[in-house]
């Protein structure tokens, strides 16, 4: 499925969220109202600087626009994104806010209980800086974007996207951000939502928890103008669908160290697939095999990810 058709040595264009992420993993039941014994550890994050990260080791060439503080989160932020290969020449120093944080909690089983954010660091993410920085826009093959994106910033990003014909892929980020990306479903090459986050798109009495439901959810998608949709389900695997095509890809077994940054991995281990000109089904299989390495790394992105690792993991 040829989407990707700009020259696969230009960069990959990544807009929207970086910060740090805290992920507090529970030793047994939460009690609430008193202290609960945790393994809790701190690494850096946000849903676009993962994907970058991952774009870059796996050997693709990344630009990204995003916003850190004026503080040493944002300055040892940096400094990790460019030892990895991501220029960071369109990333924003903002005294006005500082660098986001992302806490999320986890059972003793390395299950998602709950998250909370701070990215107002974001709202410094103008449309003038975006102009500013056209030039990226120009030099990119394809631009991924998340949910974190401002509401007029967005528009002005999809009106350069759409300026110079680029292929465009979304992470719905969350059911509170999901809308934003709403109106430009048509526009859209790939979406990876959640089952949560799609559902997000639909008539509120519509479910999206079963492997069948997340199957007609892709399908629908597909139907509003979206050419790619994947349709996650946590251990239940994921769907997905195109005009031309669907499947369901299971979950690989594995244990659950830590579950932040497994989407994002897998959307940037497809992208990476497609601009390289591995079809679709095989696409999505390396995107699983991203994931589950991922969930078994304490921290959003495995350092040493490559090709060869994720084959070794794939899914037959």
């Amino acid at each position: 499925m040829d989407l990707f058709s700009q020259s696969p040595e230009a960069p990959v264009l990544v807009i929207g969220g970086a910060g740090v992420d805290i992920v507090g993993r529970m030793k047994s039941e939460l009690h609430s109202g008193t202290s609960n014994p945790s393994q809790i550890r701190s690494s850096f994050g946000g849903v676009a600087r993962n994907v970058a990260e991952n774009l870059a080791r796996l050997g693709e060439a990344v630009n990204l626009i995003s916003v850190v503080g004026e503080d040493e989160n944002g300055e040892r932020l940096l400094q990790g994104l460019q030892a990895a290969g991501v220029n960071t020449v369109g990333v924003l120093r903002t005294t006005q806010q500082v660098t986001g944080t992302y806490l999320a909690v986890v059972d003793s089983r390395g299950e998602y209980l709950f998250g909370l954010d701070d990215m107002r660091a974001i709202a410094e993410l103008t449309r003038e800086h975006i102009l500013a920085h056209e030039r990226l826009f120009k030099e990119a093959s394809t631009l991924f974007i998340d949910a974190n994106i401002p509401k007029d910033t967005l528009r002005t990003v999809m009106s350069l996207a759409k300026k110079r014909r680029l292929p465009v892929c979304a992470d719905a980020t969350s059911v509170a951000l999901a809308p934003r990306l709403k109106p430009y479903l048509p526009r859209l090459t790939l979406i990876t939502p959640n089952s949560a986050e799609a559902a997000v798109f639909f008539d509120p009495n519509i479910k999206v928890n079963t492997r069948r439901q997340a199957l007609e959810a892709a399908k629908a998608l597909v139907s509003m103008g979206v050419q790619i949709a994947i349709i996650t389900l946590a251990e239940q695997g994921l769907c997905y669908a195109t005009s031309e095509t669907s499947g369901y890809i299971p979950a690989i077994r594995t244990e659950i160290v830590d579950p932040t940054g497994a989407g994002d991995a897998l959307s940037a281990t497809v992208i990476f697939a497609l601009l390289n000109d591995i079809p679709l089904d095989d696409a999505v299989r390396l995107g699983v095999s991203a994931a589950s390495l991922t969930l078994r790394h304490r921290g959003a992105v495995v350092p040493d990810l490559s090709l060869e690792k994720l084959y070794d993991q794939l899914v037959i």
